[in-house]
Order: structure tokens, then C-alpha cells, then sequence
């Protein structure tokens, strides 16, 4: 009797639970308590909501992980790129804290992880793995060895950039360099692999993921990011760089960002955008009708979010064109306002393994892009690293 596909996702997830490579707890922690951990209580945030102030509640805890057959988790310990880089540093450094505390705070459920041994050892104990990435290069302060003691800490990968331009690397979202990495972005990329640190091209831009690519010898990840062929966002992955990834054997993990998902999401936020450009260039000094007439606005051009069925393309689209062995999951959950309809929290993974399920996905490729990918990509970085554990730190001169 054939099984039907909330059957064959079921047992995808079982045998293969979601490590995903992107939630942004740490920086709620944050915004929200100032890293005061007090109260909180992590079992359950569906009441962290101030409808007052506009706050939504969080999209993470533990009960809902475990809905969502979640077995691992990158934490992001982002912080803001508009930060001086000195800065950013410490501020990266309370990130790290912070969830190191969180999780100790949970032992029965959640267990720091920063290889793929205590991965395993941790699902074994029915506990989640959880493990740092840092989000965004000026997180390092342009120095190698600030990079090494991050991964002394035990951050297991970094994205290059985050939405700005770093000297040394080139943001998909900030004004051109037209130089992707300079050399010292490529050595930043050398020595993140001497460590066996994840390479991270989500937000980079394509000069830069190829930049990358080209210098890499082991696998690297883009941890939250979608195909550029089904949404043309600058922070999607073009085609030229899956291919590239494909060759590396690395992973685009896609995430669930209406922006990054859904092209009539992205087409209406640019036209809001002029919209608004229009009304306060008409009404100087006049905040109010600008206000107004943006509200008016908003009401004759609803928002579109797309759904599960819009992610599945994405997932559709790279798996068509690069394999089933280089997709995985990224959800960017609590680091956006709002994902698409239909997932909105980290219980929702089911869900889209349902939707693929149904179009055809076979029990084996779900289980890949739930864990078994990121697990292939992880213990080829260590690998790399253990060949190359006699290899001289490479260094850069300090500059005070």
C-alpha cells in the first residue's frame, strides 16, 4: 500500500530530524531583554507578544522545536552591521554568552555542540544540538586573530557580510565594489577552513560567492538564503554561483523570508517604497498626510507573504539543477518579522516536508535536505581541518 506523503515525511523526519542552519534567537534576547535572561522562560515564547508596541511574539522555543522535529540549530549571534567594528566584537561576544546561558539553562533539551560527534551524541540523549554562527565579517574586527578566538569559543561558522560592505568583502546589498574579496577576505576564507569553520556566502554578493568558491577546499554553506532564478532578490543565490556550489559540494539552505521567497513580495516592496518616495517629495514638513496616504496605500495593494508551496520551488529549483545533495534548511526564524503563510514558527518544518512529499520527493532526498546534507558538509570541514592541523596560523599585522 503506498504511503501517502504526510507518511513519507513523517518518516523522513524520524529518521533524519531538521538541522537548520539559521534562527536568530540571540538577537531577540537581546533587543527584547537586554541579554537578561531573568524570567524567560524558553519552554514556551507564544505569549512574548506586546500588541501595544507592535511586537510580535517569538517564533522559537522548546515545545515548538520539538513539533517542528527540529534535531540541531545554528544560533546566529548577529549583531548589527552599523556597529564600529570594535563594537561589533564585544557585542558578538555578549551573543555568545547569552546563548551558552540559554543553554545551559536547558540541559534536558538542548546540548552546545561544535563538531558532529556531540551532534550525534546529542540526539542520541533526545537532547537538540546547538551550535553558534556568527553573522557577518565585521563580527572579526578585520583581524585573523580576533577569528580564532571566536572559534576558541566555539563559533562554527561565519557569514562574510551582513548587509554592508566590509573593506575586505563585498555585501549583496550595499553600494558595488566590484571586487568581491580582496586578498585578505580570501585569507580570512583560508584560515576559517584551517579551523574547520563553516564559510557562510548567505548576504555576500555573487563577485564575492565565486571570489570564495574559487579559493575554498572544502564545502561551504549559504545558511539562510533562496535561487535568484525563482526571485531575483540581490540576496538570492544566482545561477553561476549554485553551479559553483554544486562543484564544491556545498549547501544552499533556503529560508522563509517573503521578501527573499515570493518575487510579488520583493515587486511590492519596491513599489511601496516609490510610493513613499512620491508622497513625502509631494508633502514636505507634512509627516501626517504622508502617513496618510501611505496607509491609503496599503489598503488598495495588500501584501502578499507566498506560502509553503512558494519555498517548495525554491527547494524544486535548486535540487532540478544542482542535486538533491546541496539544499537544505535555513529558516531565518526570529530574525524576521514574519515568514511566509503556512510557516509561521519553527514547528512548521512537517508542513513543508509534506508539500515536497507530494510533489514527488522521495523519502531518502527529504531526509538529505533535512540533515544529512549539512552533516556530509560539516564533517568535511573537519576533515579539512584535522589534514591541515599542523598548517602555521596565517596572520595579519594589527593596526593599533
Amino acid at each position: 500500500m503506498a504511503r501517502t506523503p504526510e507518511q513519507v515525511a513523517a518518516a523522513a523526519l524520524a529518521a533524519a530530524p531538521v538541522f537548520d542552519g539559521h534562527n536568530d534567537v540571540p538577537e531577540q534576547l537581546r533587543d527584547r531583554r537586554n541579554n537578561v535572561l531573568g524570567s524567560f522562560d524558553f519552554r514556551d515564547t507564544a505569549n512574548t507578544g506586546d500588541a501595544a508596541k507592535g511586537i510580535g511574539a517569538m517564533q522559537t522555543d522548546l515545545e515548538r522545536l520539538r513539533a517542528g522535529r527540529v534535531g540541531a540549530q545554528f544560533w546566529s549571534v548577529y549583531v548589527s552591521a552599523n556597529l564600529p567594528e570594535p563594537q561589533a566584537v564585544q557585542a558578538t561576544l555578549e551573543q555568545i554568552d547569552v546563548m551558552k546561558r540559554l543553554i545551559a539553562r536547558y540541559p534536558g533539551d538542548l546540548q552546545l555542540c561544535t563538531d558532529t560527534p556531540c551532534i550525534a551524541q546529542a540526539r542520541k540523549a533526545g537532547r537538540i544540538a546547538s551550535l553558534l554562527g556568527m553573522e557577518g565579517g565585521h563580527s572579526i574586527g578585520g583581524s585573523l586573530a580576533v577569528l580564532r578566538q571566536m572559534h576558541a569559543l566555539g563559533a562554527r561558522y561565519m557569514t562574510l557580510t551582513h548587509f554592508k560592505n566590509l573593506a575586505w568583502a563585498e555585501s549583496a546589498t550595499d553600494v558595488p565594489m566590484l571586487q568581491g574579496l580582496t586578498p585578505f577576505g580570501k585569507d580570512v576564507v583560508r584560515e576559517m577552513q584551517r579551523l574547520g569553520m563553516l564559510v557562510d556566502l548567505a548576504h555576500v554578493s555573487e563577485k564575492t560567492m565565486l571570489d570564495a568558491l574559487a579559493v575554498a577546499r572544502a564545502p561551504v554553506i549559504v545558511s539562510h538564503s533562496n535561487a535568484r532564478a525563482v526571485n531575483l532578490h540581490p540576496r538570492n543565490v544566482p545561477d553561476a554561483a549554485l553551479d559553483a556550489i554544486k562543484a564544491n559540494g556545498g549547501i544552499v539552505m533556503v529560508n522563509f523570508y517573503p521578501a527573499y521567497v515570493t518575487e510579488a513580495t520583493r515587486q511590492r516592496g519596491a513599489l511601496r517604497s516609490g510610493e513613499e518616495a512620491r508622497l513625502k517629495a509631494l508633502h514636505v514638513g507634512d509627516p501626517a498626510r504622508v502617513a496618510t496616504g501611505l496607509a491609503d496605500w496599503d489598503k488598495a495593494n495588500p501584501a502578499v507573504y507566498g506560502s509553503i508551496a512558494t519555498v517548495a520551488d525554491h527547494l524544486d529549483y535548486i535540487a532540478r539543477r544542482i542535486g538533491a545533495d546541496h539544499v537544505g534548511l535555513g529558516g531565518d526564524f526570529d530574525g524576521i518579522e514574519r515568514a511566509v503563510d503556512g510557516m509561521e514558527d519553527v514547528s512548521s518544518y512537517p508542513a513543508l516536508f509534506t508539500e515536497l512529499a507530494r510533489r514527488g520527493w522521495s523519502q531518502g532526498d527529504l531526509e538529505k535536505l533535512a540533515s544529512r546534507n549539512m552533516l556530509r558538509v560539516m564533517k568535511a570541514a573537519e576533515m579539512h581541518a584535522a589534514a591541515h592541523r599542523s598548517d602555521p596560523p596565517l596572520e595579519n599585522p594589527t593596526t593599533f
